[in-house]
């Protein structure tokens, strides 16, 4: 094997894989990434047996081959280089020789042939979806994922496919994210896919920039194409709680609150709640919301801003770091809160999204209230 690559191109490819490859591995090879140069591409692969990510970059192939090296040395090595162009050979022996002008390194690699197959996705279900709206929906969602191991199938994103719409939902009991994808192209496809958090991050990562992507699924992997990576992941098992059943199909009142301003009162009444039960009073009165919390050894904080409710005066608690949340993902100018009393959920809905209510296919944040004290 012998070729030549830009540095900065496969630098971007080394850092791409550096999360997805395991530095503490429990087969050395795990620690390496395979490196593949063929036709005039450099193919790099990095996998932890859950998750795989392969990426693509042009190179000048001199002579076809495949090798292992490892990850995290290899990435240091080409981020310390100056040199516009890298050259990588490998002989008959386990060496591999690295070229940067008037350098050369020599580092020990792993046989290719020791290194697990990428998954093979033939045969499975695909779409071809637009990447940029496919990665917003998994960022609007993958925040309200669990992060407590106890609840293993809470802790990644949900995908529902049904009636030809894309679903994603991400909860972990006290709050719950659900966004959409406009109909996929086939309205009798069915079937839920969990994916693992671990999983939603690196695409976060990597989806970034792209436009088009295509989604492959099978019953126990999903996978995603773009021209520059083919990633996959293995899903997580177990079945998504009914999530429909715990959201208000119609909640008695609908506000719209202007989202910035109520962010910035919201984080000035949180720094008067408790450490132990973080609680802030969301108090609704005739063309008022009041927003107040104590802790005894802080102190009390009150702040007002103007709304349009003329109903019945209405008390409810939400954690304001969960609400806080809901709100950074949110782009719109105003959000809608839709509310029942003071026992049921809260229903966020971003206005940027333009769409009037529905209880199914509306996207939405909802958020468990908490007791009310006597603040």
């Amino acid at each position: 094997m012998r070729f030549i690559a830009q540095r900065q191109d496969l630098f971007h490819l080394l850092t791409r894989l550096q999360t997805v490859v395991g530095q503490k591995a429990a087969l050395p090879i795990l620690s390496n990434i395979l490196l593949e140069a063929k036709g005039n591409l450099l193919t790099v692969v990095g996998t932890d047996l859950v998750i795989g990510l392969k990426a693509f970059a042009e190179a000048k192939v001199f002579e076809e081959g495949i090798t292992t090296l490892p990850a995290r040395r290899l990435t240091q090595l080409i981020r310390e280089l100056t040199c516009h162009a890298v050259e990588i050979s490998k002989g008959k022996d386990d060496i591999v020789e690295i070229t940067a002008n008037a350098s050369r390194f020599k580092i020990h690699s792993l046989p290719a042939t020791e290194y697990p197959p990428f998954p093979d996705m033939q045969g499975a279900k695909k779409f071809e979806i637009d990447a940029k709206t496919f990665r917003e929906s998994l960022y609007k969602t993958a925040f309200a994922v669990s992060k407590e191991d106890s609840r293993y199938v809470l802790t990644g994103v949900l995908v529902r496919m049904e009636e030809g719409l894309i679903t994603f939902v991400g909860t972990d009991g006290k709050r719950l994210s659900k966004a959409h994808l406009p109909p996929a192209d086939s309205e009798s496809f069915q079937g839920n896919y969990i994916l693992p958090i671990r999983a939603v991050e690196e695409l976060l990562r990597n989806l970034e920039g792209e436009e088009r992507m295509n989604l492959y699924l099978q019953n126990e992997r999903v996978a995603i194409e773009t021209p520059s990576f083919f990633f996959t992941t293995k899903l997580l098992p177990g079945e998504f709680p009914d999530f429909m059943r715990v959201i208000p199909e119609k909640p008695q009142e609908m506000l719209t609150l202007h989202r910035e301003e109520l962010t910035s009162l919201l984080r000035q009444v949180s720094l008067f709640t408790a450490d132990s039960s973080q609680s802030v009073r969301f108090t609704f009165a005739p063309q008022e919301l009041r927003l107040s919390a104590n802790a005894a050894d802080v102190g009390e904080g009150r702040v007002t801003m103007p709304v349009q409710y003329s109903g019945e005066k209405i008390d409810i608690a939400f954690n304001p770091g969960y609400f806080l949340d809901i709100l950074r993902h949110c782009k719109g100018e105003t959000v809608t809160l839709g509310l029942t009393d003071s026992f049921n959920p809260g229903l966020l809905i971003d206005q940027e999204e333009g769409s009037p209510f529905h209880h199914k296919t509306t996207p939405l944040f909802m958020l468990m209230p908490m007791r009310l004290d006597g603040n």
